[in-house]
């Protein structure tokens, strides 16, 4: 429940701090007394938009404090946690929450102390607050916010979210199935050239850097001749002459020092580099001979060799690229073709698809059609037996639902609100045959069955009594009262019918000084709220008959 305001400098209330009871509580006053504005405040800090126009004229910002008791609302606890946002104090069950308006527009909000966006304020205040202002009424003429209150009423969020994703599944697969209609002969063309392509690479067996593999392979079997000739006389030059061959010549050399180094060891390190330089020579020369044992001089492989390479520049100049280039070519054309020859380009596999979407549409739509047309049933029943407590005996309220041809994010129903006002009329469009009297009534009537079925741990009524007074007024309080023996209730009132029959009763007071207006809150008690009563109930003075009255009436709550 909500227990604590904080204002400052909002609207014409300079400072207001007030503690918020449990139960039903009565807010009243003079008219242009701010008795809307508390209800303005806790909506723009539960994440309502706002503008600099909440600002109290000559003040730099706006602030508003609303603390919150959640020990008795498990979900906001589990929200706030998983949020991060949980109180870190001993006072886990308290939630505090502050938005600060400034005379610019600028708006910020905080969460237990950490900044937050109005999209996370209005997330959490969905869980704690119901608000019923005082133009609802307005709404029931039209047919969306009709659907939109029987889904609220049967608590249809997650069955709405469900039709929802179903239809968007469906809506874009049938825009894509039509969209590959209408282009299917240009998507047809070019899958044909793309397996055409790929066909031709394919047939070629091309691997990776074979271009190049190639060009060096060409460069050997087109100067065989040469590099035979050059490798045989390096390995005579290296070793296999024997009288003249470099080998033979350090040997000589090698063998002299040997001889001399027993008698100056200084000779020791050239004498070891002239023998490493022999084994050196002896490895090169091996390798020589290997390599000259594998090139050979092979016209036939030259010559396919050329062919191939050819082959690779030619395919490489039509795919505008270079032989280098051509496998990485073909690795992009398959991966293009697969993509445009996948089911998502399969006009049969795209219809099958569309079809398991529709069906599974069809599915969650229904099962939200059922919901309603239960619903709905017990809605109109209690909606018929408020209304004839309102003073509107022997009508009717009823709830239409059709089933329509057409999808839609909503399901496929056509949701109407009827009603018949007397007895023996027949049911007719509630926006065609409701008067502006029995529209508030019949709001109202919607608004308290409505309101039985809300778990939330606070709900505000602002001024939703307006057109009515009387007996009628006296059950709209009654039926007030009983909502608050459970829950927390607040309500905005000009009657005293209602302000009677709640358990607390604030005064909003208009303060006028010589330079500026305020507006002030009491807490009522014993005579001060028999003269409020009283007050209310009209006349230039209250007499003494006036006061008795109003004590009978707050005797009887």
């Amino acid at each position: 429940m909500l227990s604590h305001i904080y204002l400052k400098d909002f609207a014409i209330i300079e400072k207001l701090d007030l503690e918020l009871k449990s139960g039903m509580t009565a807010l009243t006053g003079e008219t242009g007394a701010g008795k809307s504005i508390l209800i303005d405040a806790i909506g723009l800090v539960l994440g309502d938009r706002a503008d600099s126009g909440v600002v109290r004229h000559g003040a730099d910002k706006a602030e508003i404090t609303l603390s919150v008791d959640i020990e008795d609302t498990p979900s906001a606890l589990l929200w706030l946690q998983e949020q991060e946002l949980a109180n870190e104090n001993d006072e886990e069950n308290q939630c505090i929450l502050r938005r600060v308006i400034s005379s610019n527009g600028k708006s910020r909000a905080w969460i237990n102390g950490s900044p937050c966006n109005l999209t996370l304020l209005r997330q959490l205040g969905e869980q704690l607050v119901d608000i019923h202002g005082q133009h609802e009424h307005q709404s029931l003429m039209k047919k969306d916010m009709q659907r939109t209150m029987l889904d609220d009423y049967a608590s249809n969020e997650s069955l709405r979210k469900s039709v929802k994703k179903k239809f968007q599944e469906w809506k874009s697969l049938k825009t894509k199935l039509e969209n590959l209609q209408g282009a299917n002969s240009d998507h047809q063309a070019k899958l044909d050239l793309l397996r055409f392509q790929t066909q031709e690479l394919d047939d070629l067996q091309l691997t990776e850097n074979e271009a190049q593999q190639l060009d060096e392979e060409h460069s050997k079997l087109s100067n065989a001749g040469q590099l035979l000739d050059a490798s045989s006389q390096s390995i005579m030059q290296l070793y296999d002459d024997d009288d003249k061959s470099i080998y033979s010549a350090i040997s000589g050399v090698t063998h002299q020092l040997e001889s001399l180094n027993q008698l100056d060891s200084a000779l020791s390190e050239p004498l070891e580099m002239l023998q490493n330089a022999q084994i050196q020579i002896q490895e090169a020369t091996d390798l020589l001979r290997r390599y000259n044992e594998s090139v050979g001089l092979d016209p036939e492989r030259l010559h396919w060799v050329n062919q191939r390479l050819s082959t690779l520049h030619d395919l490489a100049r039509k795919h505008q690229t270079v032989p280098e280039e051509l496998f990485a070519k073909w690795q992009i054309l398959h991966e293009e073709l697969q993509s445009l020859d996948s089911d998502e380009y399969d006009l049969d596999a795209l219809q099958e698809k569309l079809n398991l979407a529709e069906t599974a549409y069809l599915e969650a739509a229904s099962k939200l059609s059922d919901s309603r047309n239960k619903s709905g049933k017990k809605l109109a029943k209690g909606v018929t037996s408020a209304m004839q407590e309102l003073g509107m005996e022997g009508g009717i309220f009823a709830i239409a639902i059709e089933k329509t041809e057409s999808f839609n994010a909503h399901g496929n129903d056509h949701v109407e609100f009827q009603v018949s006002g007397n007895p023996g009329q027949p049911l007719k469009s509630l926006i065609k045959v409701a008067s502006g009297g029995e529209l508030s009534r019949i709001s109202l009537a919607i608004q308290m069955i409505a309101a039985q079925r809300i778990t939330l741990p606070a709900l505000i009524f602002d001024e939703v009594d307006s057109g009515i007074g009387g007996g009628i007024a006296e059950v709209v309080g009654q039926q007030l009262r009983n909502l608050g023996h459970n829950r927390q209730v607040l309500c905005v009132t000009h009657l005293p019918q209602v302000a009677s029959q709640a358990h607390n009763h604030y005064q909003v007071t208009k303060i006028k000084g010589n330079d500026k207006t305020s507006t002030g809150m009491l807490v009522l008690n014993g005579e001060q709220r028999v003269k409020e009563v009283a007050r209310m109930m009209g006349g230039i003075e209250i007499t003494e008959s006036t006061l008795n009255l109003a004590k009978e009436m707050l005797t009887t709550a």
